[in-house]
């Protein structure tokens, strides 16, 4: 019988059972499997993926039948993902996963997006191609790929080709510019930053908050997983916690149709959606401008490290970076100014005074025998 799902005893997802088929004959299975999704339409989206995959490999053979196009219809990609790797099937999605190297992935920046950084080549074409290629293999045992980061001299030479830095130098928060934004800010805006100034929470877990994420009686937080750290509870001031549960109820708003979606502790919908009205809030407070980022992250481990001298590995910690090396190298600010280290070496020494006795001077006339 052909591919149909089923309802498992012991599994949320439903089961595939039966063969793939073509022209009345059997070619692949029997199958008893997972198809991954609790969903009738997940289940039918894997059957559809799974018999053009069998079907293609039956016409052409196995290597033929393996390409990347294959590997990105049975790949479970997220809506970002999705429209990242669009543009890359459209350049290699004929290739043979057996043909395509990390040389080749590397490659595709500059024709895909030539006045981009190596930065964002890297983010948004070689690392959703090499998740694909990596769950393939995982899957069916094609080629995994290992690709080496584009090298300091790459990325140099790219910045020179479109006259513009890839890493700009961010400028941390401090206390009195966080108190001058939240002295104008609304009270959605004002607590979201003080919860990423206090907890370096980044702006997309910050904006996921509902309201179950907020456990008033133990005094902390739920943030979701991001950047390869689980999601957990991470504890919060008392005085934050009174902030979080005094705030007004705010729900989403779908930006196309103005249709109300989910309460969410801070109104927001995406992780972009604050930047206007911080900019509005920060000409406002006659402050300069900064991003979540810099606001939360680099503020939180620059006002740890720099100014409150707290252990480097207790800041990192507090913070979840894994490795306490990564934010000294990259979230901690000098505050120190450069002209005054260099009153440290006086480039002229003060010549001291001789302080050597002059030699006493003898007296004419005739000397005792």
């Amino acid at each position: 019988m052909p591919l149909e799902s089923y309802k498992h005893k012991t599994s949320s997802n439903l089961w595939i059972k039966g063969w793939v088929e073509f022209e009345g004959a059997r070619i692949a299975g029997p199958y008893r499997c997972s198809s991954g999704s609790p969903t009738k339409a997940g289940a039918e989206n894997w059957i559809a993926a799974e018999t053009k995959y069998q079907r293609h490999k039956h016409m052409v053979g196995e290597e033929a039948a393996q390409t990347f196009s294959d590997a990105v219809l049975i790949y479970n990609a997220n809506t970002k993902t999705a429209r990242q790797l669009l543009p890359i099937d459209r350049e290699i999605g004929a290739t043979p996963l057996t043909k395509i190297t990390g040389k080749l992935l590397k490659s595709l920046g500059p024709k895909m997006k030539p006045l981009a950084s190596t930065d964002t080549w890297w983010r948004e074409i070689v690392t959703p191609a090499r998740a694909v290629i990596n769950n393939a293999h995982e899957l069916k045992g094609t080629p995994a790929i290992k690709v080496r980061q584009y090298s300091s001299n790459e990325r140099v030479a790219q910045d020179t080709r479109r006259k513009k830095a890839s890493r700009v130098t961010r400028t941390p928060s401090d206390r009195d510019w966080v108190a001058a934004f939240c002295k104008v800010a609304d009270p959605h805006n004002a607590a979201m930053l003080r919860l990423m100034f206090e907890t370096a929470a980044r702006i997309d877990q910050a904006v996921s908050m509902t309201p179950i994420d907020v456990d008033e009686e133990k005094c902390q937080v739920w943030l979701k997983a991001q950047k390869g750290h689980a999601a957990g509870w991470v504890k919060v001031s008392k005085e934050m916690m009174a902030d979080l549960m005094a705030l007004p109820k705010k729900f989403t708003r779908n930006p196309r149709t103005g249709k109300l979606l989910e309460q969410r502790v801070f109104g927001y919908n995406s992780s972009t959606s604050y930047n206007n009205r911080w900019k509005t809030i920060c000409k406002k407070a006659g402050i300069p401008y900064l991003s979540a980022h810099a606001a939360g992250r680099h503020g939180f481990f620059t006002e740890l490290v720099v100014r409150l001298n707290v252990n480097p590995i207790d800041a990192a910690e507090a913070g979840r970076w894994s490795d306490a090396s990564l934010p000294m190298r990259v979230y901690a600010h000098p505050e120190t100014d450069e002209a005054s280290l260099r009153e440290h070496f006086r480039t002229k020494p003060v010549q001291h005074k001789n302080s050597k006795q002059p030699k006493p001077r003898k007296k004419k006339g005739n000397t005792d025998d």
